[in-house]
């Protein structure tokens, strides 16, 4: 379906609601007229002097089948690609049929027989009950004789929603109320499938028929309470990126920055368009700016159902009536809103449609705001004049939970009234029979109209039985290279724009290194400086892994962003781990010359420009290694103070079993397994290799034997005679200058010969790519995002 839809100048349809939702009704008519599009809305029609205004029905006049209105569609498409043909006259109507409206050759269009009134969306829920289990806060020690008797045991389940039931519908706000603790955000999980399903029980249905998990994910969108954002970004680039991820790539990037462009002038953010986000450390835009930016992030592809957690925690009232109004102006344009909200003030209240009072997860309210009155005043609580309707509802509601029977009696006044007063409060439409269209042709209308321009689900969506292949969508908008180019461009940018990261990454290597320099500077080939070789190679490969261990706050400060974003399928996983790896490759490169040009020439390691080279590449794959480790850890932990004692700890235990404290030969045997898993030991050998892999070097000559022995205090004339000595008694001719110990024989003391240098580098870039893709599978078992 995208396929085609993404052809059509669909941009130009949105313009018009973006800009004009605050005056133009509503009436379910779609109009095209020469490729402009333009939704137009009724005004909503009072149902009684106690409710508040509902929307008007559509006018049940006759209608079309959905292969007819696609096939309208399929003509358009037709015809905007035929270089030889003009502009049409089109005129589509999704919620009936205007009497006298004519199609593309010019004939009227009638309607079929049988097909009723097309009604809009209908997200219900029905006796939604979710508990969990209550964890014993009984004492450490166990009951001792002389204790008192110990309190009653709380129950070990706790209900979070009590068979919780009513609707939301297109065009409409409904709001969930309650105090603290009421089961709001419970509530918003539960519609927007973030609950497992089998702990959670009921319905919940769109049009009468149940949501797939992967259908969900793609027609609606989940806005949580907290603003998740890249703070570097300004908000134009955010949504600019947000665009990009969830419309399609057919779609050109100039439509795609004409839809952002509408979109910050519908959120109210033309001011802040070019000011960064902002965090602790630099200002940025307003709250309540960022907040309208988060709901922008969610709704750039025009999602059907919208979900919100609190969009107005935390703002001002004038901030919180913007954020309001800005969802008016979206469930006007065709979506179901549904928020959770703390206290709205009574200029909120008055953009609300359909309030759902909560009480320790009981409804003590469903229904209009204009019926809060004639509500409380039926419970013997009457709302007194010029007070807020919502204050005083949750006032009580507070006063009544302080008592032991909590808001039971209020609980069991809603059910009689929802019983007495119910059939009054429902729209015209609502005669109890399945609207006209599944669920899968009115999301494929949808499409049709401008809604959704991603895509649908996961597998086929197929919009009818003779719907061609490319009615059938895809689970993404976009391929995985798509992903992963866009993915990568923002983490770049946001890099480019905090350096002090590199800057402080990049002194802390070269300060090592000149540290290490200074101390091993010019080492001989005596065997005192083998030995203090021994020690730099140990602490320079060792460093390398610590070094890395700055990569573990990267993925953990953006890892809410990360389950916010693939929540929703605006890119893959896969994408995003490849473009992580993409982004932190350049640096490490900097600081593996960095450190080579300051540490080898000065502390005179052999091999000349060949070792040079393969001395550059095994820091570089020690560097590869140990951020890949590093990476891998800030999937599994969650937080940065557990994550550091982890690394730091790991890599000691690396270092120990690395060969140079013990050699192979030493380490008992049921902790071998530990020396071959160690990151440290390839690394460390390779440059062991690439150092002492010369036969014709000698390390110990003559009398130099004697040193690092009880020996090495005799006078060199002493040490000569005992030569002579060796000599004449092992019929050897042993001098001063005879070479007693090669390199290759001291890689041989230290088990430093199972293998080459060269498989020591792979082994250690083998084991980057590994922990990159543990760190792969840590985030697809990691990031579920729902409650058990």
């Amino acid at each position: 379906m995208s396929r085609f839809v993404d052809k059509l100048p669909f941009f130009d349809r949105r313009a018009s609601p973006m800009e004009e939702a605050d005056d133009i009704p509503r009436s379910g008519l779609l109009h095209l007229h020469g490729g402009h599009h333009h939704y137009h809305h009724q005004q909503p029609a009072a149902q009684s002097a106690m409710m508040s205004p509902q929307p008007s029905p559509p006018t049940k006049q006759s209608s079309f089948t959905l292969a007819q209105l696609l096939k309208r569609v399929n003509e358009a498409r037709s015809d905007v690609s035929s270089p030889n043909s003009s502009p049409s006259h089109y005129t589509i109507e999704l919620g009936g049929s205007a009497p006298g409206s004519t199609g593309s050759d010019g004939s009227e269009l009638t309607a079929h027989a049988g097909v009723g009134t097309l009604l809009p969306f209908v997200l219900k829920f029905t006796d939604l009950t979710y508990s969990v289990k209550q964890r014993k806060k009984g004492p450490c020690l166990p009951a001792l004789p002389f204790r008192a008797a110990a309190e009653p045991e709380a129950p070990r389940m706790k209900t979070l929603l009590d068979n919780i039931s009513g609707e939301a519908r297109e065009g409409e706000i409904m709001a969930v109320l309650g105090a603290s603790g009421s089961g709001k955000s419970t509530l918003i999980d539960a519609l927007a499938n973030r609950i497992r399903k089998e702990s959670l029980h009921g319905s919940v249905t769109l049009n009468g028929e149940s949501m797939d998990n992967n259908l969900l994910k793609v027609i609606s969108a989940y806005v949580m309470q907290d603003d998740l954002l890249y703070p570097m970004l300004t908000v134009e680039e955010t949504l600019m990126f947000s665009a990009e991820f969830r419309l399609p790539r057919s779609l050109p990037t100039k439509e795609k920055k004409k839809r952002v462009q509408a979109l910050i002038d519908q959120l109210g953010l033309r001011n802040a368009a070019n000011t960064i986000i902002g965090d602790e450390g630099h200002r940025g835009v307003s709250g309540g700016e960022r907040r309208r930016v988060s709901i922008g992030v969610d709704i750039i592809h025009d999602p059907i159902v919208l979900f919100l957690d609190e969009p107005t925690s935390g703002l001002d009232s004038t901030s919180a009536f913007m954020v309001v109004k800005v969802l008016q102006r979206i469930a006007q344009s065709g979506s179901v809103v549904v928020m959770s909200i703390h206290q709205p003030s009574y200029r909120i209240l008055g953009l609300l449609d359909r309030l759902l009072f909560l009480s320790r997860g009981q409804t003590v309210y469903y229904g209009p705001p204009g019926a809060l009155s004639s509500f409380f005043h039926d419970f013997g609580k009457p709302i007194h004049d010029n007070e807020n309707p919502t204050e005083f509802a949750l006032d009580l509601v507070r006063e009544l939970e302080t008592m032991p029977d909590g808001a039971r009696d209020l609980v069991e006044h809603n059910k009689s009234w929802q019983k007495r007063m119910g059939p009054k409060m429902k729209h015209h439409d609502d005669d109890g029979e399945k609207p006209s269209l599944s669920l899968k042709e009115a999301i494929s209308a949808s499409i049709s109209r401008g809604k959704l321009v991603s895509g649908a689900t996961d597998g086929n969506v197929t919009v009818s039985s003779s719907a061609s292949p490319e009615s059938a969508v895809s689970k993404f908008a976009n391929p995985f290279w798509v992903e992963m180019g866009v993915l990568t461009r923002r983490a770049f940018l946001n890099t480019k724009r905090t350096p002090e990261i590199f800057v402080i990454r990049l002194g802390a290597v070269l300060i090592t290194g000149f540290i290490l320099a200074t101390i091993f500077w010019r080492l001989d080939d005596s065997p005192k400086g083998v030995e203090e070789r021994l020690g730099f190679f140990a602490i320079a490969m060792s460093t390398m892994f610590y070094t890395c261990s700055d990569a573990l706050p990267v993925f953990l400060n953006e890892r809410y962003i990360f389950l916010r974003e693939t929540a929703y399928n605006a890119y893959r996983r896969s994408s995003y781990v490849l473009s992580h790896t993409i982004v932190g490759f350049p640096s490490l490169i900097v600081l593996s010359l960095a450190f080579a040009v300051t540490t080898f020439f000065a502390v005179g390691l052999a091999g000349g420009v060949d070792g040079f080279f393969f001395f550059v590449a095994i820091v570089l794959a020690s560097f590869w290694a140990g951020s890949g480790f590093a990476t891998f850890l800030s999937g599994v932990v969650t937080n940065v103070m557990l994550g550091f004692p982890v690394v730091v700890s790991t890599l000691a235990y690396f270092l120990l079993f690395s060969g140079f404290f013990i050699n192979r030969d030493r380490i008992p045997k049921y902790w071998l397994w530990f020396h071959y898993a160690s990151l440290v030991k390839y690394p460390y050998e390779a440059v062991m290799i690439n150092e002492f892999s010369d036969p014709s070097r000698c390390f110990v000559r003559g009398v130099q034997m004697f040193d690092n022995t009880p020996l090495s205090i005799l006078s060199p004339a002493v040490k000569v005679r005992v030569l002579r000595a060796m000599s004449s008694s092992l019929g050897i001719n042993i001098g001063t200058s005879t070479c007693i110990t090669t390199g290759p024989d001291f890689l041989k003391q230290q088990a430093v010969n199972d293998l080459t240098k060269w498989e020591c580098l792979w082994i250690t870039v083998a084991w980057g790519f590994l922990f990159r893709i543990l760190f792969y599978i840590a985030l697809l078992l990691g990031s579920r995002n729902k409650r058990r």
